[in-house]
């Protein structure tokens, strides 16, 4: 099935639809456990571990036995910095040199990337623009614009074809929209973002990517 996008001008208006590429974007590549597999890498490559816990080997304190083995009518006793001790190290705490990052081929990122597209289109949850909206930076004819879109309440990603500073420091600055270049597309943003605002000639360079 051929799935297409609603494009909108400046001033809130349809002007028509935007076919996508049904080589790439069909249901036969939305593969959810792949989808999953990519949104959890993502996550896990953004980790920076900061909890730290010492063992009884870096904790200070003498290694000398407690007290004598036998006669104490207490139990057997080692080191002070034994983790049943006060003050000894913690066994199997959390640890800073963990290394979480997982590893997913390029074939396997672009499957799952024309699978999460093609879920926000088959539920309409792609529009386009057919033109840059804004002529200078200006937080207020952005939040207008998206107003008369119907995205005023939404969480909406703006996908930018190149790197234009007027389209990210204006948007930006709305709450719950965000702004990425077409070139970072990426699982995260695409599934906690309601809408995605496709702007000219994201498409294009989107099919290239996933192409």
């Amino acid at each position: 099935m051929t799935y297409s996008i609603q494009v909108y001008n400046k001033d809130g208006k349809a002007t028509g639809k935007l076919s996508l590429n049904e080589a790439l974007f069909n249901d036969e590549r939305i593969n959810d456990d792949l989808i999953h597999e990519f949104f959890i890498l993502q996550q896990a490559n953004a980790r920076t571990p900061i909890a730290h816990t010492k063992t009884r080997a870096e904790v200070a304190g003498s290694g000398k036995k407690i007290y004598r083995q036998k006669g104490t009518g207490g139990a057997r006793a080692g080191s002070s910095r034994s983790p049943i001790r006060r003050h000894g190290g913690v066994a199997f705490g959390p640890r800073n040199d963990v290394n979480h990052s997982k590893t997913m081929n390029k074939k396997m990122r672009k499957l799952a990337l024309c699978g999460i597209i093609t879920l926000k289109a088959k539920n309409e949850q792609i529009l386009g623009l057919e033109a840059n909206p804004l002529a200078a930076i200006k937080t207020k004819a952005a939040a207008d614009m998206l107003g008369k879109i119907g995205l005023g309440s939404k969480k909406t990603l703006i996908v930018m074809s190149q790197k234009d500073d007027v389209i990210a420091k204006s948007f930006n600055n709305i709450p719950r929209t965000k702004s990425i270049l077409a070139d970072y597309i990426n699982p995260v943003d695409l599934l906690q973002y309601d809408k995605v605002l496709l702007l000219d000639g994201s498409l294009e360079k989107i099919e290239q990517l996933v192409g």
